[in-house]
């Protein structure tokens, strides 16, 4: 560099100044970010639109503090090389550029977009941890996949199927239970006494495992729907948290098994991210999962993204473009 410092170079991305609803979200000029020992510039392509970001908005625990740059997921290219890379936890990523460290970016491999990079990724992941590890599903067992028609019940019906099992999802409009059903579920059914309907069509056997990213409104039930030492896996809650559960409960409910798994513990290290990431891309460039991009907004109406997404009104992943 020369003596003269260097001009810091504006941009746009998506900043909320307090917590609170979509209309805190600000499609505003910041200065580009500069990278530090060990990182670098991306100019991004694409940004994945995910439940956790709702959170983040609204003072969840989740992600950074006001004001900042909202947003966790996307792809793109490194501005040095030109490298084609993807990331699901890198701070600021609604914006046209983010800095991130080597460590937290992935290869995107050759017949896979960066658009379907930043559509997977978070999601893909997720759904890869929840039939690989969280329960493994073995050939023939029922699971429960709640909200089928969403970004991760999508590509987890698929998953499922790919490892043997027999999938039954609820989704809450006839729509969303025809996108299910293409994924390949077995059974659609709606949400309105679910636990029943699931003994019905098991035979009264029960589900191995139920995972659900709805929470509160959906979480007792589910235990009920369990099979013997079956197991219930809360990976989201856009219900609100369940209510605190009495672990005594889970014996007579037949020796059940309780997790709220993360992806950030299954990709703990730079080695889990990447393999967990091939194993992802290795799937879709080989056609055996599809991975379905619901609506791709501009970077400036990210709020519309939030509302429609809040709303129940998408069916697959949300992108923004830059």
């Amino acid at each position: 560099m020369s003596g003269a410092a260097a001009k810091v170079q504006p941009m746009h991305a998506i900043v909320f100044e307090r917590y609170g609803g979509p209309e805190v979200l600000e499609y505003k000029e910041v200065p580009e970010p500069e990278p530090r020992d060990g990182q670098v510039l991306v100019e991004v392509e694409a940004v994945g639109v995910n439940y956790r970001d709702v959170y983040e908005r609204e003072a969840d625990g989740y992600g950074s503090s006001p004001p900042a740059v909202i947003g966790v997921e996307g792809a793109g290219r490194i501005a040095d090389s030109g490298e084609r890379v993807g990331w699901v936890a890198v701070p600021g990523s609604y914006a046209e550029r983010v800095v991130a460290s080597r460590e937290q970016l992935v290869p995107i491999p050759e017949g896979v977009s960066a658009e379907v990079a930043a559509a997977a990724l978070l999601q893909g992941m997720t759904a890869h941890y929840l039939a690989h590890d969280s329960y493994p599903i073995q050939d023939g067992d029922w699971v429960l996949v709640h909200a089928g028609a969403g970004g991760v019940g999508l590509l987890l019906i698929q998953m499922a199927k790919l490892r043997g099992g027999r999938v039954i999802a609820t989704t809450s409009t006839e729509e969303k239970a025809a996108l299910a059903r293409e994924a390949g579920a077995d059974h659609v059914i709606g949400y309105e006494h679910f636990g029943q309907r699931l003994r019905e069509i098991t035979g009264g056997e029960g589900m191995a495992a139920v995972y659900d990213g709805v929470g509160r409104a959906t979480f007792m039930e589910g235990l009920d729907a369990l099979a013997p030492t079956g197991r219930m896996i809360l990976y989201g809650a856009a219900s609100g948290q369940p209510d605190p559960l009495n672990l005594a409960i889970l014996a007579p409910k037949g020796s059940l098994y309780v997790q709220r798994p993360t992806l950030a513990t299954y990709t703990r290290t730079p080695q889990l991210l990447r393999d967990r990431a091939a194993a992802l891309f290795e799937l879709i460039a080989a056609g055996a999962l599809h991975v379905r991009i619901g609506s791709v907004y501009r970077l400036a109406d990210a709020r519309q993204a939030h509302e429609d997404l809040v709303g129940r009104k998408t069916t697959g992943k949300l992108l923004l473009k830059p």
